[in-house]
């Protein structure tokens, strides 16, 4: 069993959009990633949850001090 090290910030981040997850029907997802990896991983989900269908968009984004860009995707969890 590996146990994840994770600063009390990011416990309070994930539990928080767990929460708001199950209260207002958003599914969310946090990456940080390389710049060309963050731009693919952004693309890879609006090629799998259309904007029209799911309302998929970039909900937050920042660039890190070491170049990584770290942001959060959001959707409906299914097309009406």
């Amino acid at each position: 069993m590996s146990v994840s090290k994770s600063a009390p910030r990011d416990l309070v981040r994930r539990f928080a959009e767990k929460r708001s997850a199950r209260t207002n029907g958003w599914r969310r997802e946090t990456f940080t990633l390389k710049r060309g990896e963050a731009r693919a991983k952004a693309r890879e989900w609006f090629e799998r949850f259309p904007k029209a269908a799911y309302m998929t968009e970039i909900e937050f984004w920042r660039e890190l001090d070491d170049g990584r860009i770290e942001f959060t995707i959001r959707r409906l969890p299914s097309a009406d």
